[in-house]
Formats: C-alpha cells, structure tokens, sequence
C-alpha cells in the first residue's frame, strides 16, 4: 500500500477560499436552506437604561477592587486601612450592626490570598459585599479618578 495522506484525496486542482464558500453556499441553497442576513437579538437581550448603568457601576466597583487588591498585594500595611474603617464603622452603630459589615469583619480575618480572590469575584456576593467595602482610603484620589473617568458614559 502507497503512502496515503489523511484528508480529502488531491483533486489536481486547488481551490481559493472564495470559491469553496461559493460553492459551499449553493450546497444549502440547493438542500433548501435559506441565508439568514439580519441580526435579531432576543427579546429578553434587551436591556433598559437603568440595568445598564447598574451594570456600569458594578463594573466600576471590580475594577477599583482590582486595583485596591494589587496595591495591598505590594505592601500588605494598607490592608490595617481597611480593619480600621470597619472598626469604626461597627462602633458607630452600636448595637444595630448591619449584616453586611459583620461579614466584613469575619472576612478580613482570613488569609490576605482568600481576601483578594473575594473582592475581585465577580460573583453576587462579592458584588453585594463591595457596596460596603471598607477598603476607603487605599487607593489616592488621583488613583480613584482614574477608575472613574475610565468608566464614564
């Protein structure tokens, strides 16, 4: 038996990538299937103003975590900014502590690697947990308007 190739047998004559797809297209044309031009998205695609600019904001939020998260990565001191403004947060209101704060101080127990990998989830809660972040004061104010103008509309 002669060396064989595997693929498609030579045909003794090569053909453009233009000229398959013509031929290609009257294939279906001839097993009755129609050429579909237009783009319709889904009605459940569409998304109102309000949804988009929550979406925009939440966008902004992961990436200012990402940006408090690398810089505390560099000098794990800054994260001592972020015990004391729950810290205090917690005495301002007593007895009546939100939950969400007392999440917060059970997570910045933990070992800084689990801490980064929550503040840059993009997950529900790390999503509900960065709308009471007490990362506040990490990042420079030239730092944070960098964040912002990057995500202005």
């Amino acid at each position: 038996m002669a060396n064989r190739r595997p693929g498609r047998p030579p045909t003794g004559r090569a053909q453009s990538a233009a000229e398959r797809m013509r031929r290609y297209r009257a294939r279906r044309r001839a097993a009755g299937l129609r050429v579909a031009t237009r783009w319709r998205p889904a009605a459940s695609a569409a998304i109102s103003p309000g949804v988009l600019k929550h979406r925009i904001l939440e966008a902004r939020s992961l990436a200012m975590h990402c940006l408090i998260a690398r810089k505390i990565e560099s000098d794990r001191r800054l994260l001592a900014a972020a015990r004391r403004n729950l810290e205090k947060w917690i005495a301002r209101y007593g007895e009546g502590v939100p939950r969400a704060l007392g999440e917060w101080r059970e997570i910045l127990d933990r070992p800084w690697p689990e801490i980064a990998a929550l503040i840059t989830d993009a997950d529900e809660a790390a999503v509900r947990l960065r709308q009471s972040s007490p990362f506040a004061g990490v990042l420079t104010p030239g730092e944070r308007r960098r964040v912002y103008e990057a995500f202005r509309a």
